[in-house]
């Protein structure tokens, strides 16, 4: 007989969650009595409608759905799954006589097809194959991530569309020898990029080095770049070598290009010409072979129409673009971030930090972030110093939180007055809906966030009809 296949978590083993859509009452109740008899966790939708709702509101492994209903029939089902649990795997059941559009279902993306009547041992087979496909596809997916992890994309993190875009991109720019321009706001990880790409190339072996273009002079900026000679300048004692002929083979992050003054752009565009540095007091020309990266968090196309920035060194230096999200655009990375942070200064300080409260989780998700990864970096470090119990919660957060916590007490639709007189099963349905928010939808989070197991989350989400 077949067995269910389970899925393990650090928790507990998960079994294999099936939907079963027909709309023959009497069928999906044997078919969802047939699987669980051997260990699957199974639900009904007497109705493609139903069916619908199910994957909107729900995560299910395998989907079983009849092809023929009256309502929204079984093509219907496989295309709102395919949209909305990409993962899952979908059989169609089906009578002889439309055994030609079950084959077109499985080329639209169908595991397979069952003909009726069912046998039960075929559809426990069928069943325990799809599920194993998915599982398979799963672990292929957390090897691709633990890999990248391993191989030099483990600062870039992040599980939204956004980071995986950006990740994608890095990957197939960073093997070329291509001029890169890594656009951002301030905090959003720009130097982090840089370092990714360097460490994912051909010249990983050679130096990385990185230059704040907006922190200097513009002698000062032009003696770091190419370098100096002995006498170039007063305090000029020696001679000096320069960032450019330091990251020989290597790559140079040109950070806050931007702000690199008029003078000093004529002469990088000329190096990045002709291959060539002259020293600061030098006549002679010295080869160099460096990739440039650089970095922004100005719109260098309004700089060049104000005249402060150059059109051609802006077109050499944007061979490719990168551009990087705001943190609150991709806020349910929030979570990745703050776990890899708090481990990270947990050792940094020799602090053994147990967890985080949901309630300060929840100010984690909810605050603006105007400074971005940096800032959230820099909350989680000072939390994690200051704490003394172990646990990381509201009365760690620095005070610009303290702040928003009496600013949002004075609201009088908000805050823990608005719960006051309301049912109980209405504050646990508000806060899971809540929680699901702050998690940009991802239920593994919000389980963690809410302290409960993934089954009781999903059993909660179909009571509230979230």
């Amino acid at each position: 007989m077949a067995r269910a296949t389970t899925t393990e978590t650090d928790a507990s083993v998960i079994p294999i969650r099936v939907l079963i859509v027909d709309n023959d009452e009497a069928h999906a109740e044997a078919v969802a009595e047939s699987l669980a008899r051997v260990g699957y966790e199974c639900t009904t939708a007497t109705s493609g409608a139903a069916g619908a709702a199910e994957i909107e509101a729900g995560t299910f492994d395998v989907i079983i759905t009849d092809l023929m209903m009256e309502d929204v029939g079984g093509l219907d089902i496989l295309a709102h799954a395919k949209r909305l649990l990409p993962d899952a795997e979908v059989i169609l059941v089906t009578g002889h006589g439309s055994v030609p559009s079950a084959v077109t279902a499985m080329q639209k993306g169908a595991f397979n097809y069952l003909l009726k009547p069912l046998d039960l041992g075929q559809l426990r087979a069928v069943t325990e194959k799809a599920a194993a496909s998915m599982q398979l596809r799963r672990k292929n997916a957390e090897l691709n991530r633990r890999l990248d992890e391993k191989f030099g994309f483990e600062g870039v993190i992040g599980s939204s569309d956004q980071m995986h875009s950006v990740i994608d991109r890095l990957k197939r720019i960073a093997p070329t020898q291509a001029s890169v321009l890594i656009q951002g706001d301030t905090g959003t990880g720009k130097e982090l990029v840089a370092q990714a790409i360097h460490q994912n190339s051909p010249r990983k072996s050679k130096a990385f080095v990185a230059l704040n273009c907006a922190a200097l002079s513009e002698n000062i900026l032009e003696s770091e770049l190419f370098g100096h000679v002995k006498g170039a300048f007063t305090d000029a004692s020696t001679d000096r070598v320069g960032k450019f002929e330091f990251a020989h083979g290597g790559t140079l992050f040109l950070d806050e290009v931007g702000d690199m003054p008029m003078a000093t752009q004529i002469k990088l565009l000329r190096v990045l010409e002709s291959g060539e540095i002259t020293r600061v007091g030098s006549n002679d020309p010295i080869k160099v072979n460096v990739r440039i990266l650089s970095a922004t968090n100005r719109d260098l196309e309004e700089a060049i129409a104000a005249g402060a920035f150059r059109s051609d060194l802006y077109h050499r230096l944007k061979v490719v673009t990168i551009e990087l999200p705001r943190l609150v655009d991709r806020s349910q990375d929030i979570p990745l971030l703050v776990e890899h942070f708090t481990k990270q200064f947990a050792e940094l300080h020799g602090r053994t930090i147990k967890g985080m409260t949901t309630a300060a989780r929840r100010k984690l998700m909810a605050f603006d972030w105007p400074g971005n990864v940096r800032q959230l970096r820099n909350v989680i470090e000072s939390m994690v110093v200051v704490d003394y119990d172990g646990v990381l919660d509201v009365d760690d957060l620095p005070s610009e939180f303290s702040d928003r916590t009496d600013a949002e007490a004075s609201q009088p639709t908000g805050g823990l007055g608005a719960l006051v007189g309301q049912p109980i099963s209405e504050v646990e349905r508000l806060f899971i809906a809540e929680t699901l928010r702050a998690a940009g939808g991802n239920r593994e989070e919000a389980a963690g966030m809410l302290g409960i197991g993934q089954r009781t989350l999903y059993r909660k989400i179909k009571e509230y009809q979230l």
